[in-house]
């Protein structure tokens, strides 16, 4: 069974309903779970965090199964330095376990796909001096 990661961009989803939730827990009745969901808050940290060198770590992490960082770092020929400070911040996010594996750190995806929605806005990004269009 595939397990999909739905990640938003934008604000937290609203959250309304989860005292009629609880509230059916409470009485026995069966509640549907929420999809596994992260939540990006700005279109800056989303690119920060799905850049091509974390998606490719990613990507290596749901393929080969590493052993351990220095093993990843192997995969994707860089330096184990640098692979392991990406695998910490793809932690900090919630997107890689990293479990204890003797004397090394394991990292694992629980997730096959990822799945991300939001709305990106034309106006008020910031500073647009770094790029140029034309019509």
């Amino acid at each position: 069974m595939s397990q999909t990661l739905h990640v938003q961009i934008g604000t937290r989803p609203d959250r309304s309903d989860l005292k009629e939730t609880l509230a059916s827990i409470d009485d026995g009745e069966t509640v549907e779970p929420e999809p596994s969901r992260l939540v990006v808050e700005s279109l800056e940290t989303f690119g920060r965090v799905f850049r091509a060198t974390n998606l490719e770590l990613l990507e290596a992490i749901a393929e080969h199964e590493p052993d351990s960082i220095r093993e990843l770092a192997r995969l994707v020929d860089r330096h184990p330095p640098e692979v392991s400070e990406n695998v910490s911040e793809l932690e900090d996010y919630g997107l890689v376990r990293i479990d204890d594996h003797g004397r090394s750190k394991r990292p694992r995806v629980w997730y096959d796909e990822i799945e991300i929605s939001g709305d990106v806005p034309l106006r008020n990004l910031g500073d647009s001096s770094d790029a140029t269009a034309t019509p």
